[in-house]
């Protein structure tokens, strides 16, 4: 597969932040050890229920003669940081925080050894783990569309592997799940018809469950 990097940078500073309302489908998934065959697309796990049940035959709601009340639908508060360069993301919503690092940031052209920077970056993310209590982590790589879809399947995985291994190492933690996956190509983030819809797409995303209040 060939690609072109840019050198890694990593910004400490210059975050733009965007609150969004989404509507969440709940879907239900079944968290996996660290194997080869897809689960469930990223993103698509349940979040939180209905906060309030609605009796659709209260005549407080005042409902005309033969209507009633649709499904309740949960909206998910997500807000998103971004760094100015888009080399690093994170989201949080009601249920979970997800950082996404493009694949320039921790890794060399076509490689899937990480640098001591990019260690370091992920250490950072295991406080953060450690701060929420998390024992349930999602690491799943992704490419871009560029080469064999074949190639960008493995490349994608062994990538998850190496940050796996590195948050592994800084949790040190028996009690903690890991789903470990390589998507490849599958679920791009951007447009793959240019090359800095192509960077977003190359990437390791790292999420996990917020701490329940």
């Amino acid at each position: 597969m060939t690609r072109t990097h840019k050198r890694p940078v990593l910004p400490r500073f210059a975050f733009v932040a965007v609150t969004v309302l989404v509507t969440t489908n709940l879907y239900g998934t079944t968290v996996a050890a660290a194997d080869d065959g897809p689960s469930v697309p990223p993103g698509t796990e349940a979040t939180a229920s209905a906060p309030v049940e609605l009796d659709p035959n209260d005549p407080d709601l005042k409902l005309p003669d033969g209507a009633t009340l649709a499904e309740p639908k949960v909206l998910d508060i997500k807000t998103v940081v971004e760094d100015q360069s888009g080399d690093e993301r994170r989201e949080d919503t009601n249920s979970k925080v997800t950082f996404a690092l493009q694949a320039e940031v921790l890794f060399g052209k076509d490689s899937a050894k990480l640098s001591a920077q990019a260690k370091s970056r992920i250490a950072t993310i295991a406080e953060e783990i450690k701060t929420q209590n998390a024992t349930r982590i999602r690491v799943f790589g992704f490419t871009d569309n560029l080469g064999s879809s074949a190639h960008g399947d493995v490349l994608s995985r062994r990538r998850a592997n190496a940050v796996h291994g590195v948050l592994e190492q800084e949790l040190n933690d028996s009690d903690i799940t890991y789903e470990v996956r390589g998507y490849g190509e599958q679920y791009p983030i951007a447009d793959n018809s240019t090359e800095a819809g192509r960077k977003k797409n190359r990437r390791v995303e790292i999420s996990f469950p917020r701490t329940e209040s």
